[in-house]
């Protein structure tokens, strides 16, 4: 799963901080959750599955489709 969040993060050339900063945290915690050496929160994956506009199952490696839940 995150090797996903990396992945969904370059494809829109955006580096750590920028995502650091979307989330409210450091460019160190972000890194990590990159990393695998810190688990994310169900907040801040809720807020990137957002953010990218794809569902919390793509990120967590449940799904390969990158589409998003519909509203209801």
């Amino acid at each position: 799963m995150y090797k996903r969040i990396r992945e969904l993060r370059e494809d829109k050339d955006l580096l750590q901080k920028d995502l650091a900063e979307y989330l409210h945290c450091s460019q160190v915690a972000y890194s990590r959750y990159e990393l695998g050496l810190r688990d994310i929160p169900t907040d801040v994956l809720i807020a990137l599955a957002k953010f990218h506009n794809t569902s919390t199952d793509y990120i967590l490696g449940l799904t390969d489709s990158t589409a998003p839940y519909p509203n209801k």
